[in-house]
């Protein structure tokens, strides 16, 4: 992850980590032609976390897996802080930056069944190939950070979903990305354990500085949002800063 920045007085940036522009996705050719995504702009601030809206096939997992360089718009960009732009760089770089500057939510959790909780959030870190002993404080670290120390060694099955999430949380931090996409994570969580989920992204996101873009039907995390972007068809048709926004 980037240096924080300083928050006086607790306050967050609003310095872009991310910023689509013009960006359009399109699926298909001729009369099977879908267009997912039409000519959206968006700035994600550091420190901040953007709720991303919109009924079934409104374009929202296409808008994360855009800005998190899982997938390239057929028009439009997304620019990286320090002016790459993520949609041109070449796979070996775009994978260089998921890897170390971005961590992604699972709404299905995505964790490897035969390994432990403190394993799977290694992941990350096995594959920049961090040493052994900064792997295990991180992994400890994060772990506490979500409160799960104690199940560092069960496997996802002795889990609850909503412990199964928080794991899938912590591995998309340990490699202290500056970036997390979380594409609805509680959207598998009854409504007491997605609101647990819900207050973890929104206190991670802000105490640590990190831009989150956040796709949700959840009427509680949408009123969490520093920032609301709403899609329809492909389409952004409303953005709503926080109240307290000059």
């Amino acid at each position: 992850m980037s240096q924080p920045t300083a928050y006086p007085g607790g306050s967050v940036t609003r310095t872009p980590v991310l910023t689509a522009r013009g960006l359009s996705r399109t699926f298909g050719s001729g009369a099977t032609e879908v267009h997912a995504l039409s000519a959206v702009d968006l700035e994600v601030p550091a420190g901040r976390l953007t709720v991303v809206r919109g009924p079934s096939g409104s374009g929202k997992t296409t808008l994360l897996n855009l800005l998190g360089g899982l997938d390239r718009p057929t028009s439009g960009e997304v620019v990286l802080d320090d002016g790459r732009v993520l949609s041109s760089l070449p796979e070996r770089d775009v994978l260089e930056v998921r890897r170390t500057r971005i961590g992604y939510v699972f709404q299905s959790f995505g964790l490897v069944p035969v390994l432990s909780a403190a394993e799977n959030v290694e992941v990350p870190l096995r594959l920049q190939r961090t040493p052994v002993a900064e792997r295990s404080a991180r992994v400890a670290e994060v772990l506490e950070l979500v409160g799960l120390a104690r199940h560092a060694g069960q496997r996802p099955y002795e889990l609850s979903g909503g412990q199964q999430q928080r794991v899938g949380i912590a591995r998309a931090l340990v490699a202290r990305p500056d970036i997390l996409l979380a594409d609805e994570p509680t959207g598998q969580l009854d409504s007491e354990t997605g609101a647990t989920i819900m207050d973890l992204i929104v206190e991670v996101t802000h105490s640590q500085g990190i831009a989150s873009v956040v796709s949700t039907h959840d009427p509680v995390l949408i009123g969490r949002a520093d920032q609301l972007v709403e899609l329809h068809d492909g389409r952004r048709v409303d953005v709503r800063p926080s109240e307290d926004d000059d």
